[in-house]
């Protein structure tokens, strides 16, 4: 679909597959893909800090649910400048990229940390803070497909792209998890009496997260600095050295192709919709007595299980190749199922589905899975169907409209919070329409029609 889109000449192998200086890879990818999945997972677990602990929260700075809201929102705003990361990508490199989303990381998760007594300045500190971290965003999110394609082999790509991709979410799993087990609810007094004294611990156990996110994420930092190339050597794959589009022209070609287009709805409208579900899963749970811990586990073995399909499936898709498709189809339809399940346990009085603690675990981790498990999938297809339009673009427009889609609903629940239980049928209903884009779909594998054949 995207080969109609260049000229021979855009297309032409800067290295012959065979010869002195033909494909090759090298043991050091491995290095840099540990690096970019750390700092991935990092931005996750500070993007999603306070989103499990909020009341707790509430209770140690005076956050309101606006605060709240904004702490979560600070994500996709931090999307807006993401076509300038996607320019500097395709012009500088990985490395240039990767060092200034280090940076912004570390420079976020740094002003969390500086300790004023003021309240209303210290929680201004924590938005700058979040908003440095969401300019982090656009990196992590959509470079793993580039970096697969310039580091590994073509039939390594997949898993390499699954890992990268699935680390950001990893690290928003675990925030669920580091949160409600080292940060006490305000509800709960533990050998404390209710009162000062106990809001004094609740702040001190969030300052030790902030101060324990500072310093793993700076000596990431210092290791970024350290090491990580923009490319190896000598190129991977035929198709890693081959001639791209420029900028202006592939942005162009994007918005211009209808195939795309569906496949970018397909893939934003439920992502962008679960992205700002599972950011308030503690207020839907809270009216069926689901505790903040709960809600916790919950939103931790979603994601988990997300992560661990999502490497699964790309792993299977480097085996059997040309089969992104059907797997989308299989995952989506087990999310719209999952997805309906846990809406209709909600209308118990009508459904008559057995409203308790085992339901909602399974049927909320299971649409976690399934939907986690497509964005490697995805990532894939994206640029197989462009082709040779740069990785960093085609993945670093969906992830934006992703984003659009999550802030458009989370700028809604800033106003209307006070019942969110209609969010589990968008939910459902966008798993759905999603599943019936990709049916639409017409694939096509460009890029590894040009691994295949010319290297043949």
């Amino acid at each position: 679909m995207g080969l109609e889109w260049s000229s021979p000449e855009e297309r032409q192998a800067l290295l012959s597959p065979s010869g002195p200086r033909g494909p090759r890879v090298f043991g050091r990818r491995w290095l840099v893909l540990l690096l970019f999945s750390l700092l991935a997972f990092l931005q996750g677990l500070l993007f999603n800090t306070w989103g499990p602990i909020q009341n707790s929260a509430r209770a140690a700075y005076g956050f309101s649910s606006l605060d709240i809201a904004l702490l979560v929102l600070w994500g996709p705003i931090g999307f807006l400048p993401c076509f300038l990361f996607m320019w500097l990508m395709d012009k500088r490199g990985l490395r240039v990229t990767v060092l200034l989303t280090s940076f912004l990381t570390v420079l976020g998760a740094g002003l969390r940390c500086v300790p004023v007594a003021d309240l209303l300045f210290r929680r201004r500190l924590i938005h700058g803070g979040q908003l440095l971290n969401g300019l982090a965003g656009p990196t992590v999110m959509t470079a793993a497909p580039f970096l697969s394609t310039t580091w590994f082999s073509p039939d390594e790509r997949a898993t390499a792209t699954a890992v990268a991709s699935m680390m950001n979410y990893l690290g928003s799993a675990c925030a669920f998890l580091v949160g409600p087990l080292i940060v006490p609810p305000p509800n709960v007094t533990s050998n404390l009496p209710q009162g000062l004294e106990h809001f004094g611990t609740i702040k001190d156990r969030i300052e030790e997260v902030l101060y324990a996110e500072f310093g793993v994420t700076a000596v990431l930092f210092m290791a970024i600095v350290a090491y990580f190339p923009s490319r190896p050597p000598v190129p991977p794959s035929v198709a890693a050295a081959s001639r791209r589009l420029s900028y202006r022209s592939s942005i162009c070609k994007l918005l211009s192709n209808v195939h795309f287009l569906l496949l970018v709805l397909a893939y934003s409208i439920p992502l962008g919709f679960y992205a700002g579900w599972y950011g308030v899963l503690d207020l839907i749970l809270t009216p069926v007595h689901i505790s903040q811990v709960d809600a916790g586990w919950i939103g931790f073995w979603s994601l988990v299980g997300g992560c661990i399909l999502g490497i699964v499936v790309g792993r299977f898709a480097d085996s059997i190749r040309g089969v992104l498709k059907l797997i989308l189809v299989i995952l989506f339809s087990g999310a719209t199922l999952s997805a309906t399940w846990f809406t209709l346990t909600f209308l118990s009085n009508v459904t008559h589905l057995p409203l308790t603690a085992a339901t909602l675990y399974t049927s909320c981790i299971l649409v976690g899975v399934f939907l986690n498990g497509t964005v490697p999938i995805f990532f894939e297809l994206f640029v197989e169907t462009v082709y040779p339009i740069p990785e960093g673009i085609a993945c670093g427009l969906v992830t934006f409209l992703s984003n659009v889609f999550m802030g458009v609903l989370l700028l809604f629940l800033t106003f209307y919070h006070t019942d969110v239980s209609w969010l589990n049928w968008c939910l459902t209903g966008s798993s759905l329409l999603s599943l019936l884009l990709i049916l639409c779909f017409r694939e096509s594998y460009d890029r590894l029609y040009l691994d295949v054949f010319v290297s043949v």
